[in-house]
């Protein structure tokens, strides 16, 4: 079969697959002690969430990524649902391990509840019966549920250049069944390479426990051990069950054979290392039997404590390959391969540190000859299939030559030193602060507009699929119990119309609007012709007005006047506003300070004071120095990409520094502030500053009718206040904006951070998810 893939694809084709990851994870306290808190209410109904529920308890987070082609999507989606997570259940943590927190008797283990409806029942109901059967405490044991299927177009023209001896479901089960029995022969060598736990907590208990040595505070462990969690210390059936896996059919016998006998209550009981999957997850057997194998699920993975989400993208790469070997690799006819696999599997759990001999055929062998012998064969096939992954495989090479360099003993030697539960905690802080860090991106995302990938955020909390329809375009879809929405940008939805668009567009006509609306906008002209403009400036020479293009956004073209300009300056300004548009208005300036209201829907959902690109003097560093040092914070960028963008030294810097006799390299003093442009946009560096709770309600309400007056559900009302304390001051409305960012209101510079996205869900009609 190698020799056909060779011919038939290519290296990407055959590394391209449907791949998704499920992690599982216990909330703790600051102390380490398992969560007896709800599940966050932000996240919903957990039955209908795809992305963020619950395991087993109450406080057993289950994280699971949709389905991607590539491993670096699937990492990615993984670390992004981590991040969500961690900065949504306040002063918690995320146990970053497998292996328990602190953990109480089973009676006080909070098992997982569900909404008062019939599958919400059953869900209950099934945790209630295993906590009967196998206790708590063992089910608090987290993993990683690896999730896999060849792409389907390598399927077909594997078929199709096959005997076509059967047929094609029968064929893929085949090739599926083929990788599940080597699965089984050969998950000792992965258990050793990915296994991470090698220590169990003292208020684990149990009879795993009284084997074991105290090796730093609170921490239990053993020489040469590599997964607890695979070894008769963890999670597994009361008796030992092998299924049949000759083919589909005699696989859904045997565990019907299991549930008829007692031995399980369900298929979902049979705690392999590997299943098979049908495609409905609730009928498993029949959709088996019907449909034939989707996809394949390993689970004998532990958390990678040094990886935030769980699994490093090296081992998901390194589990591509392992596919690939495990179905390439022929089979022997040796008949009790089933027995030895799992002797092989809990020998490595537990000695796989030590130099030791696992069996092959009924033989007895080296653990580092046939895992060496196993990674030679894989770097052969990567070396034939040019994959390009050699130094993933000499990485591997390493650990099995030296089990220094596995998870399991680094971990180890971590918790002996800091303690179980202070080595634990470190990490999981860490990971939280590294999630607030950049809690503005959604990780694998991150070329997409900031506030695109906001209301993507959103979206996954409350378990709304999204689908990125054109990623340079930002152009997404949002899906729940059977509504569907198109959005572009954040807020181009369709819940605003296309003339009311038009109209924000324009703004001579948003002038009219509003003022026939009574409300007050500031007057002036409108000119098609830079001749005919410079023949009528001289009405407003030393006048305070605003020269500006009439259909453009983020400040471009704007002059401001507020203290008058002569007729020098004010025709320089017409010429720059006549280079970005063919009209330009020339208004009145109006006094006071300039506000963005974000109105969605019937309510102000944010309002920012823009204040224009500014530095602070030091007494030591150059204007020049300040900007760089000023761009070095994280929420700055460029794009869009990050709440506030990075400081442009520009010919308008330039010129503005001149005009008030200072450059770049003039040095400030302690404290000494100035501004670098006239305009206050975020978009060429200004500042952002949440207004939302001192803003009076008569303005809000102005926000608000000027938004209606046009017809829009979703606008950014700039607005103009003499003074914002007094609410019988003077304003004007200066434009309404279609499409405003939401970034600027959801991470100001100062202020509040406001949940503008949630308000847009909420006026799409994606309301908090109900049991059927």
């Amino acid at each position: 079969m190698l020799n056909t893939f060779k011919a038939l694809f290519t290296s990407d084709e055959i590394l391209r697959g449907n791949f998704g990851v499920e992690r599982e994870g216990l909330r703790v306290g600051v102390k380490g002690e398992l969560s007896r808190n709800k599940h966050p209410k932000v996240f919903g109904n957990k039955i209908m969430n795809p992305y963020i529920t619950t395991d087993f308890s109450e406080s057993q987070l289950e994280l699971i990524t949709p389905v991607f082609n590539t491993s670096k999507e699937v990492y990615d989606f993984l670390n992004a649902l981590y991040d969500i997570v961690a900065l949504e259940i306040g002063d918690e943590y995320i146990w970053p391990e497998s292996m328990p927190c602190i953990i109480p008797d089973d009676r006080e283990i909070p098992i997982a509840t569900f909404c008062k409806c019939k599958q919400g029942e059953e869900a209950r109901a099934y945790r209630e019966e295993l906590l009967r059967k196998y206790g708590g405490k063992i089910q608090l044991i987290s993993g990683i549920h690896y999730n896999f299927s060849l792409d389907d177009d390598v399927l077909n023209k594997l078929y199709e250049n096959s005997s076509k001896k059967e047929d094609f479901k029968t064929f893929k089960d085949n090739l599926y069944l083929k990788i599940v029995r080597n699965y089984l022969r050969y998950r000792w060598l992965l258990i050793y390479l990915l296994g991470s736990t090698g220590v169990v907590h003292s208020s684990y208990k149990g009879e795993c426990l009284k084997k074991l040595d105290n090796i730093s505070q609170g921490a239990y462990s053993c020489e040469g051990i590599v997964s607890y969690r695979n070894s008769d210390c963890g999670y597994g059936n009361r008796v030992t069950l092998f299924a049949d896996y000759t083919s589909t059919r005699e696989y859904v016998n045997s565990l019907k054979r299991f549930i008829n006998d007692g031995l399980i209550q369900s298929p979902k009981e049979f705690y392999s290392s590997v299943r098979p999957k049908g495609k409905n997850p609730n009928k498993i057997l029949e959709s088996l039997l019907n449909e034939g194998i989707q996809y394949l699920e390993y689970r004998s993975i532990d958390i990678n404590p040094f990886s935030k989400g769980g699994i490093s993208l090296e081992d998901l790469e390194f589990l591509e390959l392992f596919n690939l070997y495990l179905l390439f690799k022929e089979e022997s006819n040796y008949k009790d391969w089933q027995i030895d696999g799992l002797e092989n599997q809990k020998n490595i759990a537990r000695n796989g540190g030590l130099d030791i001999e696992l069996i092959r055929d009924g033989e007895k062998v080296s653990k580092v000859q046939w895992g060496l012998e196993i990674l030679n064969e894989i770097r052969d096939i990567n070396h034939i299939l040019n994959l390009g992954k050699g130094e993933l495989i000499d990485a591997q090479i390493e650990k099995i030559k030296d089990y220094k360099k596995t998870n399991t003993y680094r971990f180890i030697e971590l918790v002996k030193e800091k303690g179980y539960i202070d080595s634990h905690l470190d990490l999981s802080k860490k990971y939280k602060k590294e999630a607030y860090v950049k809690r503005f991106n959604l990780k694998g995302f991150e070329d997409m507009e900031l506030s695109t990938q906001i209301l993507m955020k959103e979206a996954i909390k409350r378990g709304i699929k999204f689908e990125v329809l054109d990623r340079d375009d930002n152009f997404i879809s949002l899906e729940k119990n059977g509504k569907l929405e198109y959005i572009k940008q954040a807020t181009k939805t369709s819940v605003d119309n296309y003339a009311t668009v038009l109209a924000m567009n324009n703004k001579v006509v948003t002038k009219k609007i509003l003022d026939k609306k009574d409300v007050r906008v500031p007057k002036g002209e409108e000119f098609t012709s830079i001749d005919e403009s410079i023949r009528r400036i001289e009405k407003y020479v030393n006048l305070p007005v605003v020269i500006k293009p009439k259909s453009t956004n983020f400040g471009l073209g704007i002059s401001i006047f507020p203290d008058g300009g002569g007729k020098e300056e004010l025709t320089k300004a017409l010429d720059f506003a006549f280079s970005k548009d063919n009209t330009v208005l020339i208004e009145e300036f109006i006094k006071g300070k300039e506000f963005r209201f974000l109105v969605i829907g019937d309510k102000v959902s944010g309002i920012l004071h823009r204040v224009p690109a500014n530095v602070k003097g030091d007494g030591k560093h150059t204007i020049e120095e300040l900007i760089e040092i000023k761009n070095k914070d994280s929420l700055r960028g460029k794009g869009y990409k990050t709440p506030l963008e990075k400081i442009e030294i520009d010919t308008s810097v330039l010129l503005y520094l001149k005009n008030h006799n200072r450059d770049i390299y003039t040095v400030l003093k302690e404290g000494e502030e100035v501004f670098l442009r006239e305009n206050s946009n975020i978009s060429t560096g200004g500042d952002s500053i949440d207004f939302t709770d001192v803003i009076p309600n008569r303005f809000k309400e102005i926000a608000i009718k000027s938004a209606k007056s046009i017809g829009a559900k979703i606008c950014g009302v700039d607005m103009v206040i003499e003074d914002y304390t007094d609410e019988r001051s003077n304003y004007g409305i200066i434009e309404l904006n279609f499409n405003p960012a939401i970034h600027i209101h959801s991470y100001p510079y100062e202020g509040k951070e406001r949940n503008v996205a949630k308000d847009i869900l909420n006026l799409l009609g994606f309301k908090e998810s109900q049991c059927d």
